[in-house]
């Protein structure tokens, strides 16, 4: 099984390599035959090629079972042609590989919970996954930008969607489900906006037809947006259109307590792409400062989704789980009580976990 590695610019070679230290063990514990393909992405590879995703990278990336990706970009390039940005090669990749579908979980632990912006009783034991489809919806309609029309400066954003669009999203959501609580949450604006009526009644059918054992109710958007700060721990899948998705994954994101332990994964009908949601911070890169956790749970989700095992995904959230109840935290979670460790240690600490 290959995995292609994009450390990317800022901490991302760090992360990574602590990400990949942790598989090599799960790879040895399961018996499992990986291999690391690592590529230039983003900044890096601007600057030794002229452009953010080069050829060769893109075929390794389309051969390959998963991608592990850091993060990209960083000031360096901010004076970069925008079609040459290094965020513009992660849209490339992203639409290379077919990838319509974001995972983002959301997990409050006990070690964060204190950190939630919520009360601590209400954010503790929140665990969630949120489903965006991501190539359809408004963000990718007819645009037209601000002009006069009859005298009155007018602009406009097309919301569409259709229904292999809507049917393909929805799958992934069931099937996610069934590998947590089965239960999903549909949102939309179905008392405003046709699409959402569309997607409801779409959601509903192929939940009657095909997944009968799953439970599914609706939620307005507004009211989801509301219910994510009164009681996230209601919350099992949600699944929702691309600007929604966009909206409740930051939301829920800030319920957690820090994004230095949130992963998340791209999706399609071919290769996945799995990377943590926070950026590059160029700002403590090569300090050995960075948190890992994030990377490496993302790497659990793509021993998961992509590679099928989900005993090596538990075994690596596991691994984690048991490094932090050992007191161990990297700076951004440190406390004079607990035991401040580096990125590079701790990814060792929780391959060695993995490994017992």
């Amino acid at each position: 099984m290959k995995i292609t590695v994009l450390p990317g610019d800022g901490i991302g070679p760090e992360i990574t390599a602590a990400a990949v230290e942790v598989l090599t063990a799960a790879g040895k514990k399961f018996n499992l035959s990986l291999t690391f393909d690592k590529q230039l992405f983003g900044g890096c590879a601007y600057d030794a090629t002229g452009i953010p995703l080069p050829e060769a990278t893109l075929a390794s990336a389309q051969g390959a079972d998963g991608v592990l990706f850091g993060d990209v970009g960083g000031p360096k390039w901010d004076g970069v042609e925008p079609t040459k940005r290094p965020e513009k090669g992660l849209l490339q990749l992203r639409k290379a590989l077919g990838l319509y579908c974001n995972f983002r979980p959301m997990q409050v632990s006990k070690y964060t919970a204190h950190l939630s912006p919520l009360k601590t009783d209400l954010a503790k034991g929140a665990d969630l996954l949120i489903v965006r489809e991501l190539t359809g919806g408004i963000y990718f309609g007819e645009h037209k930008e601000a002009a006069l029309v009859n005298g009155v400066e007018t602009a406009s954003d097309v919301e569409l969607y259709t229904k292999p669009e809507i049917e393909r999203i929805a799958k992934k959501a069931f099937e996610a489900a069934k590998l947590r609580r089965g239960k999903v949450t549909s949102v939309d604006k179905a008392n405003v906006l046709g699409t959402s009526r569309m997607w409801r009644r779409i959601v509903q059918q192929m939940r009657d037809k095909d997944y009968p054992e799953i439970e599914l109710n609706h939620m307005y958007v507004d009211n989801c947006s509301m219910q994510l700060i009164l009681n996230p721990k209601q919350f099992d899948v949600i699944l929702t259109n691309n600007i929604f998705g966009d909206i409740l994954s930051d939301e829920a994101s800030t319920i957690a307590g820090s994004i230095g332990l949130l992963p998340s994964a791209s999706l399609g009908d071919g290769t996945g792409l799995y990377e943590p949601i926070h950026g590059s911070a160029p700002d403590i890169a090569g300090k050995g400062i960075a948190n890992p956790l994030g990377t490496i749970l993302s790497a659990a989700m793509l021993l998961r989704y992509s590679l099928k095992q989900e005993a090596a995904a538990k075994a690596v959230e596991k691994a984690v789980e048991t490094v932090m109840d050992a007191g161990y935290r990297t700076a951004d979670l440190a406390t004079p009580e607990l035991k401040k460790v580096s990125t590079q240690e701790m990814g060792h600490l929780v391959a060695q976990a993995l490994a017992k």
